[in-house]
């Protein structure tokens, strides 16, 4: 016997525990603490550079380097204490959720009726007595129908209210956060970052990770070939766009044929987003005669704040030629060593040098792009987009009117939370409305049922 009161009074001093600290954790202004440092670390998150090389934070912050380090400031995001922050906030939101919002609307659910002023609520609004005449609790009803006030009724008093979406709404903001917080840290553990940069016609594999979640996984089963690539240009030679034709195939099946992405245009396969993000001319492709094929690198340079890409080639040992390119637009100089241009060629287009006949048979291109995988943008789009409904909803009036019958009148009492001249107006009509349907009803005593709608 004694076992079992020692067990119920642990379980009632545990509970007690636990709700004082789930109200703890509820508090406003501690969360509003949390909150305020999350804001802090991705501010100092988006101003400091992330996932860099230790040699960069080296270079560019050698005074802190050390702090940097500490405290994981190169991946902010990642770092154990930002992850314990959001999920601080998510307790505390749930806490305020089960604590104070849920409660709150239970209790603006419950009928409240009143049979005296002694229980009147602060800032009510009273109605001119000339609609105590000739009172008509129907009248009444119907008055308060007619503008949208769910009605109830019990021993000659009324309680009616409107706007409970307004009491919902917060509740639902708070999921909304929750929902992108939680988005944001399933993202963190299971996303990965690759960058390749592939030439044009070859097939690439996911392998070069710049970030990966601690529980993320490659998918081997994965890969591509980039079919095709080119740039388009303004007038000015500037880039204007430049775009890659991909092939993706899973699991040794075709998943997506010839998909043409470029910037800001991305590539969407089983959550896997394929970005194009940069370019890089590598080499050309050389035929000297009629039968001798060879590839030579093309070097970049900065001329003037432009890049142009050059490549050498000895013809005799004291004779050399350069092929220089200043774009893809299929132009290629020819020049000796003294830098002079001796010939202005196209691709495939046919010259001669000492006789003997060249061609340039193709420009090879790279291509590259950065396949980023985060399950937990899904997430975080509902959020936001729960968030931005429900926040105008919250901004709903939530009114309250009770009726109550003193002697031979009608006591009038009344409050809202928010949009004080709105509940005014309805106050006003309600007058109006409940005027028309008693001298309505004092004309035509034979009518007993009006139809308001």
């Amino acid at each position: 016997m004694n076992l079992l009161f020692n067990y119920f009074m642990n379980s009632i001093y545990l509970k007690n525990f636990l709700w004082k600290f789930f109200k703890k954790l509820a508090n406003l202004n501690f969360s509003l603490f949390i909150l305020s440092l999350i804001i802090v670390f991705c501010i100092l998150g988006s101003v400091l550079e992330q996932e860099q090389d230790k040699l960069y934070y080296v270079v560019n912050y050698p005074k802190y380097i050390s702090l940097i380090v500490f405290l994981g400031l190169d991946h902010l995001f990642r770092t154990w204490w930002f992850i314990a922050c959001i999920i601080v906030l998510v307790a505390s939101l749930i806490s305020c959720s089960l604590t104070t919002q849920l409660p709150s609307l239970k209790n603006a659910r419950r009928w409240k009726f009143i049979y005296s002023n002694k229980k009147l609520i602060h800032g009510d609004y009273n109605i001119d007595d000339s609609l105590n005449i000739n009172y008509s609790f129907i009248n009444i009803v119907y008055s308060l129908i007619r503008l949208d006030f769910f009605v109830f009724s019990r021993n000659c008093s009324i309680y009616s209210y409107k706007g409970l979406y307004g009491r919902i709404a917060p509740i639902f903001v708070h999921c909304s956060i929750i929902a992108v917080l939680l988005g944001s840290v399933y993202g963190f553990l299971f996303s990965f970052v690759v960058q390749e940069v592939i030439p044009i016609g070859e097939s690439f594999h996911l392998k070069n990770l710049v970030y990966s979640g601690f529980y993320s996984n490659l998918p081997f089963d994965l890969f591509g070939r980039v079919d095709d690539f080119y740039i388009k240009y303004n007038d000015n030679l500037s880039v204007k766009q430049f775009f890659s034709k991909l092939s993706i195939y899973l699991n040794n099946k075709t998943a997506s044929n010839a998909k043409l992405i470029y910037v800001n245009s991305p590539l969407n396969i089983k959550q896997i987003s394929f970005y194009q993000t940069n370019w890089e001319i590598n080499g050309l492709r050389i035929r000297v005669g009629n039968n001798y094929y060879f590839q030579k690198n093309l070097f970049k340079q900065i001329s003037n704040r432009e890049s142009i890409w050059v490549s050498n080639f000895y013809i005799t040992d004291q004779q050399e030629l350069f092929f220089i390119l200043m774009n893809l637009d299929n132009k290629i100089l020819v020049c000796n060593n003294s830098g002079l241009i001796l010939k202005e060629v196209y691709l495939k287009e046919q010259f001669y040098i000492n006789s003997v006949p060249y061609n340039i048979e193709r420009i090879i291109s790279s291509t590259g792009l950065q396949i980023k995988f985060d399950p937990g943008i899904p997430l975080v789009y509902f959020g936001f987009f729960v968030m931005i409904i429900t926040t105008f909803m919250s901004y709903l009036s939530y009114s309250q009117i009770w009726i109550y019958q003193k002697s031979y009148i009608l006591e009038f009492a009344g409050c809202t939370n928010r949009g004080t001249l709105s509940f005014e107006q309805d106050v006003s009509l309600l007058q109006k409305i409940y005027i028309s349907y008693s001298f309505f009803t004092l004309e035509e005593p034979s009518k007993k049922i009006y139809i308001l709608r």
